[in-house]
């Protein structure tokens, strides 16, 4: 994908992000990645690295429509932003020491267990309604 084409990709992706991560909560990691790395043809680092700054304005865009709406912890938010930008640091450390290869297998397997996990607590949850 090129010029114009990649841009009008981009776009809509961009749209669809926003979209998913404001309904679910996700869409950074599980779904940017993927698409760097499939249709746009980044390496994973990059993808990754990517990812992360995509990640920035659209969960603070989400969290501020939630929050004015009365929908979530502040104070709760900011410890686990706090933990979580260091626990980033050695992540990000950790990822540039693994091969491609080697991080693209961490990433799949970890989105198939995330993707397992979901789909268990969801038929769980639903046969305890019935």
């Amino acid at each position: 994908m090129t010029g114009p084409t990649l841009y009008l990709a981009l776009v809509a992706f961009g749209v669809v992000v926003g979209i998913t991560s404001g309904l679910l909560g996700v869409g950074g990691g599980t779904l940017v990645v993927p698409f760097l790395t499939l249709a746009v043809g980044l390496s994973q680092h990059s993808a990754e690295a990517t990812s992360l700054l995509v990640i920035l304005p659209t969960a603070v865009v989400g969290s501020l429509v939630l929050r004015r709406h009365g929908v979530g912890n502040l104070g709760l938010a900011l410890r686990f932003g706090v933990v979580g930008a260091v626990g980033s640091v050695l992540g990000a450390l950790l990822a540039l020491a693994l091969p491609a290869s080697t991080l693209r297998i961490v990433f799949a397997v970890f989105v198939g267990l995330v993707g397992l996990r979901l789909v268990r607590d969801g038929l769980h949850r639903e046969s305890r309604r019935t």
